[in-house]
């Protein structure tokens, strides 16, 4: 706990000024609900040479949030950092449901590594945008670090997961031909 208040403290006072503010609050919203990335998706599907990038990707997206929001979100229940220091004031509205992992983060970064993988001419941009989201939710003090950290392995994982599935399939249809 130490060390995720003391990053938290870290970046609120060495970190904040009114650019980063704006910047943050933005690469959140990005990520409120994976809109990014369902965006991108959709794109990826209405071009039949991507469509299956693009199914990966909501893919990805579906079990990283099904795993993170309702699954261990509720199994931790850990009070989000805005919770614990309550004098806090923060610049989003804060969020109701529980700490850990981060589903922000769990959700970018299952869909980023899909999009990494596929399309590798664009994978720092795809994973410099969920780092900034990721960044983004201790920055707007609604997740500590370690959410953030379990966050990006999960997603991750999910990614692996959706790819290994895909792949699978891909190889199965292929065998049957």
């Amino acid at each position: 706990q130490r060390f995720d208040d003391s990053i938290l403290l870290f970046v609120k006072y060495n970190m904040h000024g009114f650019i980063m503010d704006k910047v943050m609050v933005l690469a959140t919203y990005l990520g409120n609900g994976g809109i990014i990335w369902i965006i991108i998706a959709v794109i990826l599907i209405c071009n039949k040479k991507y469509r299956k990038v693009g199914f990966m990707a909501l893919a990805a997206l579906m079990l990283s949030a099904i795993l993170g929001n309702e699954v261990l979100k509720y199994i931790f229940k850990r009070a989000r950092p805005s919770q614990a220091l309550a004098t806090i004031n923060l610049l989003i509205t804060r969020p109701l449901s529980y700490s850990f992992p981060s589903g922000h983060t769990m959700t970018s970064f299952a869909v980023a590594g899909v999009l990494a993988k596929s399309f590798k001419k664009y994978a720092i941009e795809f994973i410099s945008l969920a780092s900034l989201i990721a960044f983004s939710r201790v920055y707007l003090f609604v997740h500590y670090p370690t959410d953030v950290i379990a966050g990006v392995i999960l997603g991750l994982m999910c990614n692996a997961i959706v790819i290994c599935f895909f792949d699978k399939a891909n190889h199965n249809s292929k065998d049957s031909i």
